[in-house]
């Protein structure tokens, strides 16, 4: 079971309120808090997670294939 640890940031009064709040949105993406958020508003079936997860291996490999087909230039 994974644990749940939460982002805390000391206030520093010579840092000032905008670096202390840069700095928790910063923290707060390293952890992943808002991508977990999101992920979590709305239930989507397994077999439809399984569906989008295919389809978006599929894009990135046309991608990637169209990235190493193009001819080098400078």
């Amino acid at each position: 079971m994974a644990t749940h640890n939460s982002v805390v940031v000391d206030f520093d009064e010579r840092l000032g309120m905008e670096k202390s709040l840069r700095k928790f949105k910063r923290l707060c993406e390293s952890y992943g808090v808002v991508r977990e958020y999101r992920k979590r508003q709305d239930y989507k079936k397994p077999s439809v997670q399984k569906k989008e997860k295919l389809e978006a291996a599929v894009k990135r490999k046309a991608k990637n294939e169209i990235r190493t087909a193009r001819p080098f230039r400078t």
